[in-house]
């Protein structure tokens, strides 16, 4: 059995709360993945291509639609039928006229000829028989090059080429032309001041127009056959021809057009659903079967399911609404954050499930499982710890090199490089966009710890600055006990290489375990002098002082708003033992008083954690070696073992996960490191 995988009795608010939290989990999935209008026809296919799939035969009858290409030619052509409406004004012509003679009989007598008045008004009327229209209506024919129009007046309509209209600029020009300059003088026809009986008498009939626009496209087919029940439509290796492409488009049209029936509907709900319940059982069987320990906290499953529910989310969205490619989505922060949080084999499990879950509503769900399956093992191999931001930057480089090769050999295995389609360079565009979105991981690391009291490596990386606040003040107001926090941490961070644990969050949590002795540094031997306080108070009153340096500790920690997992250091460092030296100094002088042990015990909890039980020992082996009176390989490895021994025969490792082996290798590790610290000098000799 897994050293983390201790199974414990389970109370009825625990299985409520991971039942409730299955249910939300799967409803919230299966609510937005995409519905009946969603396309399921999940080929890809090109002209010149071989047919990779299975045989395809038809379930039901459709039509096979045509090319946009045939559809835009037969669009072109059916152009030329059509004829916009415009209706006569057949009033104008004759109040223009009307208006004309009046004019020139009154104001242009004497000035110009009487034979000008017979020939402008024969003109004015052959213009107005052609029509007159605005310029803006003239230009659009023109533009859409309609080359007639239907004039429509008392229920009749007949057909006028657009060549022989006239606009109110184009009428004028009419009217002022003449072959005949001599008998027809320009000057004289200036006079006339023709412009002011050029008006437009034809206009757009809009109702009349859309209606035979309708009638025209009403003629376009869209259809060039129909597939009957049960015919073949294309078999495996086939090469997809013209044909063959219209017709698996057209089975494709067909599919998302189509109305499902009820049956259908409640098929794929619950296909959804089981779906989707298949996958949270699936990960909730992983923790159950290995990592149990990530289930007694909260924010260990608050944040597996909400990396797991957010980018299915995405996917689905960008699916639904056919934004942009999924491979866009940096599916790679999921591991990583998990990978940094907790650990490598619970980050590959989670992604490997999350990926499937995306994969579902995709049209080539193996290309994308087997991309994104890579890169999360490159992200999770490439990161073995977050502490600065080159090692994020390293593994963004290592996962786009991975996700890209991979997209490659795919496209090589299905012949697509050399074939007419050439290299999707889009794909390999989105997978560099999401290899550079991935950095903003380093960006969500704090908000990650805030929401879900998490402390990375980066963080522990700051706190192990010296120059910290309360480190400063330790190196300053307690050296003695700085220094030993110093060696502490070096003697439990070579453990923790050697065993396998967190060595950066130990040797972190080592720094900080003693700064409560800043609230009566002069009580504790190593930053003694002469004078010992001690003497002048009873045992009792020494064991208070000494034991409240925990509590004063967590109180710093609380102050200077410490890391949870560094407070947890803080009172597991001494666990549930006693401070020995009063408590044998009080039975030696009051052997037959009653003693109340309590008096002399810290508060604990023990250690829940490897880096806590390897604090314990560092932490008390390395004060107890100061004090013995010769430092040889035989005299420390017989204080190692004694300690060592007696702290796990009091049972002070029983809550936290470390074997008998760990417990060896870490003596073996203390023997050493301090037979070294305290190595025989040789002595100088005077000079005589």
């Amino acid at each position: 059995m897994s050293r983390y995988n201790h199974h414990t009795r389970l109370e009825a608010k625990d299985y409520l709360y991971r039942i409730g939290a299955t249910i939300v989990t799967i409803a919230i999935l299966v609510l937005c993945m995409p519905g009946e209008g969603y396309n399921i026809f999940n080929y890809n296919y090109s002209v010149g291509e071989p047919w990779d799939y299975s045989t395809i035969i038809a379930k039901d009858s459709f039509p096979v639609l045509k090319s946009e290409e045939a559809l835009m030619r037969e669009k072109d052509s059916l152009k030329n039928y059509y004829e916009p409406y415009f209706r006569i004004e057949q009033t104008v012509k004759e109040q223009q006229i009307v208006a004309f003679t009046k004019d020139f009989r009154e104001n242009l007598q004497g000035q110009v000829p009487s034979y000008y008045l017979k020939h402008l008004i024969d003109k004015l009327s052959d213009m107005y028989d052609k029509g007159v229209m605005t310029t803006d209506d003239y230009e659009k024919l023109i533009a859409e090059k309609t080359r007639y129009i239907r004039v429509f007046a008392q229920n009749e309509s007949n057909a006028r080429s657009v060549k022989n209209l006239y606009t109110a600029k184009s009428g004028y020009e009419f009217l002022m032309s003449e072959e005949d300059s001599t008998r027809y003088d320009h000057a004289r026809l200036l006079r006339c001041n023709l412009s002011r009986f050029v008006s437009c008498n034809l206009s757009y009939d809009v109702e009349k127009s859309e209606q035979q626009r309708e009638d025209i496209d009403n003629m376009l087919v869209p259809y060039m056959g129909q597939v009957q029940v049960g015919q073949k439509i294309v078999a495996e290796g086939d090469i997809v021809d013209e044909y063959t492409y219209n017709v698996l488009r057209s089975l494709e049209q067909y599919e998302l057009g189509r109305r499902k029936s009820a049956a259908e509907k409640w098929s794929i709900t619950g296909g959804h659903i089981i779906y989707a319940m298949l996958m949270v059982l699936l990960l909730l069987f992983y923790f159950e079967q290995f990592r149990v320990d990530y289930l007694r906290e909260l924010r260990y499953p608050c944040l597996v399911l909400s990396m797991f529910i957010l980018f299915p989310l995405i996917t689905y969205s960008l699916v639904r609404n056919h934004l942009m490619s999924v491979y866009v989505i940096p599916y790679c922060i999921m591991p990583i954050f998990v990978r940094v949080f907790m650990d490598s084999r619970t980050a590959f499990i989670t992604h490997l499930i999350t990926v499937l879950t995306c994969a579902v509503v995709l049209k080539n769900p193996f290309d994308f499982i087997l991309v994104q399956t890579t890169a999360g093992l490159v992200a999770i191999y490439s990161l073995q710890q977050l502490s600065q931001r080159s090692d994020l930057f390293r593994a963004c480089v290592f996962v786009i090199a991975a996700s890209v090769i991979s997209y490659f050999c795919l496209e090589l295995i299905h012949g697509k490089i050399f074939a007419n389609s050439g290299v999707d360079k889009w794909t390999y565009i989105y997978l560099c966009i999401a290899g550079v979105l991935s950095l903003i991981a380093y960006q969500l690391l704090i908000p990650i710890e805030r929401i879900f009291g998490f402390t990375s490596n980066v963080t522990l990386v700051e706190l192990s600055n010296i120059n910290n606040t309360v480190l400063r003040r330790l190196s300053e107001e307690a050296p003695g006990t700085f220094q030993h926090s110093m060696q502490v941490a070096n003697l439990a961070a070579e453990i923790a290489n050697k065993i396998g644990a967190k060595s950066q969050l130990v040797r972190t949590g080592a720094l900080y375990h003693d700064i409560g002795k800043l609230g009566n540094p002069v009580f504790f031997t190593e930053n003694q002098n002469s004078t010992n306080p001690h003497d002048g108070i009873t045992y009792v009153q020494s064991a208070r002082i000494i034991i409240q340096h925990v509590d004063d500790g967590l109180k710093l920690a609380e102050k200077y708003k410490l890391p949870q997992v560094i407070r947890q250091f803080i009172s597991t460092h001494h666990g549930k033992s006693m401070a020995k030296y009063f408590y044998v100094s009080y039975k030696n002088k009051y052997p037959d008083q009653p003693v109340d042990k309590s008096l002399f015990t810290y508060p604990g909890p023990n250690p829940s954690t490897q880096e806590q039980a390897i604090l314990m020992m560092a932490d008390s082996v390395e004060a107890a070696s100061r004090s013995l009176s010769g430092y040889t390989e035989e005299s420390i490895g017989n204080l190692v073992d004694k300690i060592v021994d007696e702290q796990v025969k009091e049972g002070y490792f029983n809550d936290c996960p470390i074997t008998f082996l760990d417990i060896q290798t870490a003596k073996e590790v203390l023997k050493t490191k301090l037979t070294t610290i305290y190595h025989t000098r040789i002595q100088y000799p005077e000079l005589k």
